[in-house]
């Protein structure tokens, strides 16, 4: 988009990064997976990583974020950093729900992959040994996962901006009630 990396562009003037962070403000450690441009958004205890190769998908992004994290995490958010819409109240409901694996669900009950709360050991059992261009999909197969439907105002948590038109109405705040979901990963 432009030739900026997502998570920087604004969505009512502030870097989608910055928003996402602010959501997640009280975690005990942070790890973003991303470009070497995203540094100047975190704070300074932040790990910033990087999948290798870059440009592997979600969950090479997430298999190189969770190998950053400090012994003795035993839960951690997975997100993206283009959710403009996370916030506290969303990460909070994730993780009220004690278990190995919960992710938000649109209406139509399509499960959220990158909005979601996993218990690290699971995690780490589930990731492939290779994770470059694996599906989310493949995560799941063998966990089960407690769906949990958005009860919020406004637009829901999961909303990502992939697209220049997703954007404009990210900065519009005309966000559709069954927004795009990761169906496809």
């Amino acid at each position: 988009m432009g030739g900026v990396a997502k998570p920087l562009l604004p969505v009512g003037g502030v870097p989608m990064l910055r928003r996402v962070l602010g959501a997640v403000a009280e975690a005990q450690a942070l790890v973003v997976v991303g470009p070497p441009e995203l540094a100047a958004e975190l704070p300074p205890a932040a790990v910033l990583t990087r999948e290798d190769p870059p440009g592997g998908g979600p969950v090479a992004a997430i298999a190189a974020g969770a190998a950053r994290l400090p012994a003795g995490t035993d839960r951690v958010l997975v997100v993206a950093a283009d959710l403009p819409f996370l916030t506290r109240d969303a990460v909070a409901a994730l993780l009220a729900v004690d278990v190995d694996v919960v992710m938000f669900t649109d209406a139509d009950g399509r499960r959220q992959h990158l909005c979601a709360a996993w218990r690290l050991g699971t995690l780490h059992a589930e990731l492939p040994a290779n994770p470059h261009g694996a599906p989310m999909r493949a995560l799941l197969a063998d966990v089960d996962v407690v769906e949990l439907p958005w009860a919020g105002e406004g637009p829901p948590p999961w909303y990502d901006c992939d697209t220049p038109d997703e954007l404009r109405a990210a900065n519009d705040e005309r966000v559709p009630d069954h927004a795009r979901t990761e169906e496809a990963l």
